[in-house]
């Protein structure tokens, strides 16, 4: 109830420079490659390269990750299932607003429920949500295990862990879809690049 009245006080302020003229400053059309997958099946370091080379070449980029939004915005959050669905709509919203900057982002998120997925795309737009997912098996993923995230999970020590008594829901039509179980990063990278660059809207 009393959201309902906050919001009949609440009114969207329009602005005299326009989206499209940021894209135009930033000589890039803005977009959000929402990464999503396992825990350890390589999302962040995709991400980082991947931003690393858009850098190079002058693009305005910005990484949004799951641990370091945890650390400061989403810090009140757990880990229960409707906090997470609150940390995915946090970040896109947070997203939207760099995609209305002008500023290409990488969410590199778990994000394992496919209505959270949904959600954050219809926050961020149609137009402006690539999904990528960053496939590796689970098994990969436990032998790579660079935090002991796995190993404490499967101990008891971390509850409602992502693939250990928690389940993620794999997309079943992502835009780009890229198999790190033996892909090196690099080819990972160029993967999404030259789809971008395949598809008129994303051109770089």
């Amino acid at each position: 109830m009393l959201k309902n009245e906050i919001s009949q006080n609440l009114f969207v302020q329009t602005t005299k420079v326009t989206r499209a003229q940021r894209e135009g400053l930033n000589n890039n059309r803005a977009f959000t490659l929402w990464f999503t997958g396992l825990s350890s099946s390589g999302k962040s370091t995709i991400a980082a390269e991947l931003e690393a080379q858009l850098f190079a070449k002058g693009y305005r980029t910005y990484i949004l990750d799951g641990d370091n939004t945890r650390l400061g915005v989403n810090s009140d959050l757990s880990f229960s299932k409707n906090d997470r669905t609150e940390n995915i709509r946090r970040v896109a919203q947070i997203s939207k607003l760099f995609n209305d900057a002008g500023i290409i982002v990488i969410a590199s998120f778990i994000s394992p429920f496919k209505n959270d997925r949904n959600g954050a795309r219809n926050i961020i737009g149609e137009d402006s949500f690539i999904e990528v997912f960053i496939d590796s098996s689970l098994e990969v993923c436990k032998k790579r295990d660079p935090k002991g995230l796995y190993k404490q999970a499967l101990a008891g020590k971390i509850k409602d862990f992502t693939g250990i008594d928690s389940p993620y829901e794999a997309p079943a039509s992502p835009d780009i879809h890229l198999h790190t179980d033996a892909t090196l990063p690099d080819e990972c990278v160029k993967t999404i690049i030259d789809w971008l660059n395949a598809t008129n809207r994303y051109q770089l």
